[in-house]
């Protein structure tokens, strides 16, 4: 198999000859970029739709974008289909890309990225997708250990001429092992940690985010949307908890987001806050960084020119139903204290 994707990519350097150029992609920079990357993604689009529910199942690619001054860079890939509801749903599945396939592609260090595409070519999959993209900058807002991600401007072009090219948003996340370098921690790959035994200040930020943009569709016990880093300088320090995965949040308010029965909740626009109680000390901590980022957060939607103003509109007046709890003590210890988890 991997003797028969090297052959493949290695009919894409005979064809596409920007490779070979002396730009070196650096991870680094590639996610402090705030600016829209304009790329496109080639590969043999419809078996990659009728194949999506293989697991693990690899695909030869090719993925190209325009540097400043309008020079093309290029390199082969090798992708795959990940995720879980996504891809059963999804016109396109989610898709991983391995750029680090041949050591001597100019987007080598780039490594291996999670792309999140629009679940519908359309304006509300456009809104879906930029919303959720706008809950992971809000939270490098509140914590550097979250991550990073890359908007794009994709085109997906099918290698096959078969389907004609479509073009619409996605974004690139971060690798966890990077997000735990920068803070200097290591990733802990563990199953079935009750969240009791993570740090409880960042335990308790990861839940008043969650709580904040209205998504229940976490766990740390059962590994669901959420990664575990731990610190290098000593394993007796407790791991640190990194959510990801924010299409089921009410924030986003996807119509194919259901709500879990088992909750208590009808709808994705409800919150229930899903951590177990602090103190009110403990609490006041980490809200005194939600109230601090607040204008920021409000300004990152305002600013945003890719949802439309009644989308800027339905977002911030969800978060102002939350940011009206935070600033109220009674409510604070009624939602975070009295309603929060026992078990």
């Amino acid at each position: 198999m991997r003797k028969f994707f090297l052959l493949l990519l290695f009919s894409y350097f005979a064809e596409y000859p920007g490779y070979g150029q002396t730009y070196k992609a650096d991870k680094t920079v590639f996610f402090e970029d705030t600016s829209v990357l304009n790329a496109t993604l080639t590969t043999d689009i419809i078996h990659l739709e009728r194949q999506r529910s293989k697991e693990g199942k690899q695909y030869a690619g090719h993925f190209s974008f325009a540097l400043r001054g309008d020079s093309l860079m290029d390199a082969p890939v090798v992708l795959e289909t990940r995720g879980r509801m996504r891809k059963e749903i999804c016109e396109i599945p989610p898709i991983r890309i391995n750029f680090k396939e041949q050591k001597n592609s100019p987007l080598h260090k780039l490594g291996s990225l999670k792309l999140v595409n629009q679940c519908r070519t359309s304006n509300i999959g456009q809104d879906y997708l930029i919303r959720e993209y706008l809950i992971y900058k809000m939270y490098n807002l509140i914590t550097d250990m979250g991550f990073r991600v890359r908007l794009l401007k994709l085109t997906l072009a099918d290698s096959s001429g078969r389907k004609k090219p479509v073009t619409e948003y996605a974004f690139l996340m971060e690798d966890i092992k990077d997000l735990a370098r920068r803070n200097n921690c290591t990733e802990f790959k563990t199953t079935k940690l009750d969240q009791r035994r993570t740090d409880p200040r960042q335990m308790t930020i990861v839940a008043i985010f969650e709580y904040m943009i209205g998504n229940t569709d976490w766990g740390i016990s059962a590994n669901h949307n959420t990664r575990l880093i731990r610190s290098v300088d000593s394993s007796l320090v407790r791991p640190y908890v990194v959510p990801y995965d924010f299409d089921y949040a009410g924030l986003v308010n996807a119509d194919y987001a259901v709500a879990d029965e088992n909750l208590g909740i009808t709808s994705v626009r409800d919150r229930l806050y899903r951590g177990f109680p602090g103190t009110m000390d403990e609490l006041n901590d980490v809200i005194d960084i939600f109230k601090k980022q607040k204008g920021n957060i409000y300004a990152l939607i305002n600013g945003c020119t890719l949802i439309s103003p009644a989308s800027k509109k339905d977002m911030t007046s969800y978060l102002d139903d939350f940011f009206d709890i935070i600033n109220d003590p009674r409510s604070v210890r009624n939602t975070f204290i009295d309603n929060a988890r026992k078990e």
